[in-house]
């Protein structure tokens, strides 16, 4: 059995339900939970805010907050999560944001700069990483330490 697999297999069984909002994973994580038979019991869905203007706009995280931060920040990625879990109507929402690269962005993050948070009972789980792997795998690894993370918390 994956991690995938027993993570759907263990918010099942705790009658919990789960989302995410994604940014540089692009949907990956929602894939994940998702080619597990009998995910629709647990994952509601995803919102896959790769612009700023869709967090802005589907989340309603201010502009001025962005640009303070950098949309490459634990701050966003907290902001991202807990608005999700609320627009999404589910017990556990996880966020990711970060330059999966091959290049330094706009705001100045490094490749492999992520930050992902996970909100579950009014608490935010702040997950930082930096990796140095190739575009994929930053995407594949940083799921992949979600998932991880949540069977933990749960």
């Amino acid at each position: 059995m994956n991690s995938a697999q027993m993570l759907v297999e263990r918010l099942t069984e705790k009658n919990l339900t789960i989302g995410s909002v994604e940014s540089f994973t692009g949907g990956l994580f929602a894939k994940t939970i998702t080619d597990v038979s009998g995910a629709s019991k647990a994952f509601k869905g995803t919102l896959v805010t790769y612009t700023k203007e869709l967090k802005e706009k589907l989340l309603g995280i201010p502009a001025e907050f962005i640009e303070e931060h950098g949309v490459v920040s634990y701050e966003v990625c907290q902001q991202m999560a807990i608005k999700g879990q609320k627009v999404l109507g589910v017990d556990i929402c996880v966020a990711f944001t970060g330059n999966a690269g091959p290049e330094v962005d706009e705001s100045g993050s490094t490749v492999g700069e992520i930050y992902m948070a996970i909100v579950y009972k009014g608490q935010v789980w702040p997950i930082p990483l930096h990796l140095e792997l190739g575009r994929e795998e930053n995407r594949e690894y940083s799921v992949q330490a979600a998932i991880n993370a949540i069977l933990s918390i749960i």
